[in-house]
C-alpha cells in the first residue's frame, strides 16, 4: 500500500497565490481607508469653496441662497480661531450628501441671527472634517455666521470638548438646551437667546457620542 505525496512544486504555487491574494486584500483595504479619510477630504474641500463662491456670487446678485448639487447653500462660516481661510458653507438639512459639502443646518431649528438655537453639524474626519479641530475652540472664541445681508457674530459660552453626549441626545438642538444631567454643561437657561450649537462625532473613528459646543449671540453687522 502506498501513499500519495503531492510534489512540492504544487504546495509551493499554492502557498504562492495565497500569499499574493492576501497582500493584494490588504494593499485593496489600505486603498479605500485612504481614500476615506483623504481621497473625500480632498473632493469636499473643494466641493466646499465652490459652493461658499457660488453663495457670495448669488448674494451680489440679490439672492439669499443657492441651490447646488448638494443642496440649498445659505451662509457661509468663519471661525477665526481654526484660520483666516476657515470659510465653510452651511446648508439647509443634516443628510450625507449634504454633510460631504459642509455645515448642516438641523431642520427646524432656528435661522441664523434668530431667537432659539441655530444648530449644526459637520464632520470631524473625511469628506473635508470642518469639525475636526473643534476640541482646540475655548470659550468666548468667535463664530461669524456671514449671510447676504448680516454677519452675525456669535461667543462660545463652553469649550469645544467640554460636552460630550450619546448621538440620541437630541436635547442640545432644543430651541434652549437643558441639560438633563444637573450640573451639566448647558447655556444659560434664560428664554429668548439667540444660540448657536455645533456638533460632531467625539472619536474621529467612531460614531456613538457627540461633541458639542455652545454660543451665543453676542452683535450683528453689514456683510462686507
Amino acid at each position: 500500500m502506498s501513499t500519495y505525496i503531492k510534489p512540492r512544486r504544487t504546495v509551493r504555487r499554492a502557498s504562492f497565490w495565497l500569499g499574493l491574494t492576501m497582500v493584494l486584500a490588504g494593499v485593496g483595504i489600505l486603498g479605500y481607508l485612504a481614500w476615506t479619510v483623504y481621497g473625500t477630504t480632498f473632493l469636499s474641500k473643494q466641493h466646499q469653496q465652490d459652493a461658499a463662491s457660488k453663495l457670495e456670487a448669488a448674494w451680489g446678485s440679490g439672492h439669499t441662497e443657492v441651490i447646488t448639487e448638494f443642496g440649498s447653500a445659505e451662509a457661509i462660516i468663519e471661525i477665526p480661531r481654526l484660520g483666516a481661510d476657515y470659510r465653510i458653507p452651511i446648508f439647509a438639512g443634516t443628510s450625507d450628501k449634504v454633510l460631504g459639502a459642509g455645515l448642516g443646518h438641523f431642520s427646524g431649528t432656528a435661522g441664523p441671527g434668530e431667537v432659539g438655537n441655530f444648530a449644526l453639524a459637520g464632520h470631524r474626519i473625511t469628506h473635508g472634517e470642518p469639525l475636526r479641530d473643534l476640541p482646540k475652540l475655548r470659550e468666548g472664541d468667535e463664530i461669524r455666521v456671514l449671510t447676504r445681508e448680516k454677519t452675525y457674530v456669535y461667543a462660545l459660552t463652553s469649550n469645544g470638548d467640554d460636552l460630550i453626549v450619546p448621538f440620541t441626545s437630541v436635547w442640545v438642538t432644543d430651541p434652549l438646551p437643558d441639560n438633563p444631567e444637573r450640573g451639566g454643561v448647558e447655556p444659560e437657561q434664560v428664554e429668548g437667546q439667540r444660540l448657536i450649537t455645533l456638533t460632531t462625532c467625539s472619536e474621529l473613528f467612531h460614531t456613538d457620542n457627540r461633541m458639542i459646543a455652545f454660543g451665543k449671540l453676542v452683535a450683528e453687522e453689514p456683510t462686507p
